[in-house]
């Protein structure tokens, strides 16, 4: 369960780094009853406009939020990541999952922006067990002006509840696109559309609260059926 049945505005928030963990921390004035870890994009980083309006949202409704750094992005600030570094960054991924676990008492939930999103989704299609919900923000369903080049290839396998949010002018997948890949998914997935938004969803700016942490809350008490 979320543990969505309260709203605070004592939250706080602060740097964190452990072991290859690094990133920022948001933490609700009550004990958090569950925990979730947000990843950024391929030319962002952890202090992305999204990723912090996200946190935000959800840590003002009792979810201990935690924005990490993945692994390429700390090994150089610019640039985007490389195929074989991505085996690392899900690694990075695992290790801030695990730690958030600990220091919430029941569901942690994994997902991000765009590559860090499709990072999630693929480490969530390995460990199925590892987190109880996947969020995915602007999936990059295949390169711009690519529609043949789909990111597909783990959703059969992939049985984590998935919650997607994606733009209506968004150039790595319309909504159509979306709509006709989702299936795949072998688990509960549910489609959240921000109407004249692009890939960088309006940098946050939209009512995060009653489209995606409410809707994301039902999705993710939702049973699994692997079977789907």
């Amino acid at each position: 369960m979320l543990g969505l049945e309260y709203r605070t505005s004592l939250v706080s928030v602060s740097s964190y780094q452990s072991g290859s963990i690094r990133g920022f921390l948001h933490q609700p004035g009550p004990p958090p009853v569950s925990g979730l870890v947000l990843a950024h994009g391929a030319g962002t980083n952890s202090q992305s406009a999204l990723l912090v309006a996200v946190a935000n949202a959800f840590c003002e409704f009792g979810v201990l939020v935690l924005r990490c750094d993945l692994p390429f992005r700390q090994k150089r600030r610019f640039g985007p990541p490389s195929p074989a570094n991505a085996p690392g960054d899900r690694a990075g991924l695992r290790e801030a999952v695990l730690a958030v676990r600990e220091m919430s008492s029941r569901g942690v939930y994994l997902g991000g922006h765009s590559y860090g999103g499709r990072q999630s989704s693929i480490l969530a299609s390995e460990e199925p067990q590892l987190a109880d919900g996947v969020l995915l923000l602007s999936y990059p369903l295949h390169p711009p002006a690519r529609p043949d080049q789909l990111r597909t290839a783990h959703w059969p396998t992939l049985q984590t509840p998935s919650f997607f949010v994606q733009g209506t002018k968004d150039p790595f997948g319309s909504v159509a696109e979306m709509q006709s890949a989702l299936p795949l998914v072998a688990a509960p997935t549910q489609l959240v559309t921000i109407e004249g938004a692009g890939h960088e969803l309006a940098r946050g700016q939209f009512e995060i609260q009653t489209l995606v942490v409410h809707p994301f809350q039902a999705l993710a008490l939702s049973p699994r059926n692997p079977h789907l």
